[in-house]
């Protein structure tokens, strides 16, 4: 495996547009404070920005 990236999600997908949610359920996250080790490519860090006020990237890695 090479780089990856670990996200947090720090938002809650509550009153938040359909797209959001689903953007974040793509991320693997669900629940508050739960974080995730994901491969670092410009599909997932596309993701993580269109969403920035509900995640965070905690650590990069490789």
């Amino acid at each position: 495996m090479g780089k990856t990236i670990v996200v947090k999600q720090i938002g809650s997908p509550i009153r938040r547009p359909s797209k959001q949610r689903q953007t974040l359920i793509g991320l693997g996250l669900n629940k508050m404070h739960r974080t995730r080790e994901l491969e670092d490519t410009p599909s997932v860090r596309g993701m993580v920005n269109s969403i920035p006020h509900l995640v965070e990237i905690v650590e990069e890695r490789g």
